[in-house]
């Protein structure tokens, strides 16, 4: 998919509307993880040496069309000028004169941070009006929030076709990394997907089974298709109501040609708690009283033994409840090998989604994968197929 970026802009001396996500981890009025702040300030560097007027503009949290104070963008706006080294202002409103005036009195290669978007109840309804607003303030509008793009709102989509639009180095990663993964990937492709219910991922395990090689599926989602298929999965977590989806699954990747690789054993416990006594079995040997809360190191065993034939590898979702010790034994060592693959150059490894991005992190590879997606929502509705209308008003 072309879409616009950087390269050849020319912003010496224009007004740029940067459209980013602040949406950050805050706790007591306090940021607790500035990831989204630092992974977007390579743009917003970019662009304010190249002597633009940097305007950025996001979310936060939910204020649903009001001014909430603990819902402000002030504290990023701190957080930025922290992180970037140099002044941010900031300006009280996204529209109208508190944010004509900021603007106004910019000299080149100043950054300013606008207040809440979400403060009007226009941008979620992607208001024309509200649209049109934010693009009086700036010659041209580039975004970087993929993890936004998923919404049609004013900011992310409405003020794209107002002024000329462009993918920030950030979006550009993304979209690179997620078409190199699914779109034009090198295979073999193994395709990783854990979580709770098959309910919330029908859409993605409908889409993967059609673009990807293998399929390997973890987490108590496992559970729902092998339950599907008369194995006694005990009192583990599934989902009765979609054993027949499970099966329409399970056929519609074998006309497909994509394997579909279900846990051979599984560790139980009678009660999800830390470190409870636990039980290894095989999955057609689960105890009545017992629950599979991980992926067995069979069935880890066999998936590393996989690896040197695979060449790019997509993750969504844990294979255990990871959260919590020792279940969290097969996604750790999984993800220690997938990132020793992909640092041998053996293997390009794309993955995201809030839990999957938690789990490399606890494993210490997070910086060790080919690329780990910052977005939620829009990696999985890019994962499922889905056009993002934050990123197709960025095509051309």
């Amino acid at each position: 998919m072309p879409f616009r970026t950087l390269d050849s802009l020319d912003v010496a001396g224009k007004r740029v509307l940067m459209r980013a996500d602040l949406n950050v981890p805050v706790r007591d009025g306090k940021i607790t993880d500035l990831t989204r702040i630092e992974r977007l300030s390579p743009t917003i560097r970019e662009l304010s040496d190249k002597g633009a007027k940097v305007i950025v503009c996001s979310h936060f949290d939910r204020p649903k069309g009001k001014r909430v104070p603990e819902m402000s963008l002030r504290p990023m706006a701190d957080a930025l000028s922290h992180v970037l080294g140099k002044p941010v202002a900031f300006a009280d409103d996204c529209i109208g004169a508190p944010a004509e005036q900021s603007v106004a009195a910019m000299a080149d290669g100043d950054v300013l941070v606008l207040e809440n978007t979400r403060y009007h109840a226009g941008e979620e309804k992607n208001d024309p009006a509200f649209a049109a607003a934010l693009a009086k303030l700036a010659d041209i509008f580039v975004n970087d929030a993929f993890s936004a793009a998923h919404r049609a709102h004013a900011s992310t989509e409405g003020v794209a076709h107002l002024l000329p639009a462009y993918a920030g180095r950030l979006m550009q990663a993304e979209l690179e990394a997620l078409e190199s993964a699914l779109s034009k990937p090198v295979r073999p492709v193994m395709a990783i997907v854990g979580g709770a219910k098959v309910s919330t991922k029908l859409e993605l395990l409908g889409n993967l089974v059609g673009k990807v090689d293998v399929l390997v599926i973890g987490g108590a989602m496992a559970n729902t298709f092998l339950s599907a298929q008369g194995i006694d999965v005990g009192k583990s977590l599934q989902e009765g109501e979609m054993h027949a989806m499970a099966l329409d699954i399970l056929e519609t990747a074998r006309k497909a040609g994509c394997e579909i690789v279900l846990p051979i054993d599984g560790v139980t416990a009678t009660e999800f708690r830390a470190n409870p006594p636990i039980q290894t079995v095989a999955i057609n040997a689960v105890p009545a009283g017992s629950m599979i809360l991980d992926v067995g190191p069979a069935s880890v065993g066999a998936l590393i033994a996989r690896l040197p034939a695979i060449r790019t590898v997509v993750w969504n979702g844990p294979l255990g409840a990871f959260e919590i010790a020792p279940f969290d034994a097969s996604t750790v060592a999984l993800a220690k090998a997938v990132a020793a693959a992909t640092k041998s150059g053996a293997l390009r490894s794309v993955a995201g989604g809030g839990d999957t991005v938690s789990a490399l992190r606890h494993a210490g590879v997070i910086d060790d994968m080919t690329y780990v997606s910052s977005a939620g929502g829009a990696f999985l509705e890019w994962l499922e197929g889905k056009t993002l209308p934050g990123v197709a008003a960025l095509e051309g």
